[in-house]
């Protein structure tokens, strides 16, 4: 990953974390937001409207559930995002 790349995947993990209310630093890149965190729809919904904000950009609900533990939110933001490595 590129330094930007760091930054943003980083800032994701925070953003999930408060809304999983778990520490950053207990949120793997593959573990399960539903059998590891006990996420439910709610908190899901919740972890995309805030991606939307944060990075103004618009993802479709359809693509929640792609969005299944960090690294794959970090992918799916990324390729709305425009983000390149």
């Amino acid at each position: 990953m590129t330094d930007v790349s760091t930054t943003h995947y980083e800032d994701l993990r925070e953003l999930v974390a408060d809304v999983l209310e778990v520490e950053p630093d207990e949120l793997t890149g593959d573990g399960s937001f539903i059998e590891e965190y006990e996420a439910d729809s709610l908190r899901a919904i919740e972890m995309l409207a805030r991606i939307e904000k944060k990075y103004r950009i618009e993802i479709p609900q359809s693509e929640l559930e792609k969005m299944e533990n960090l690294d794959a939110v970090y992918a799916v933001t990324a390729g709305y995002a425009g983000w390149s490595e």
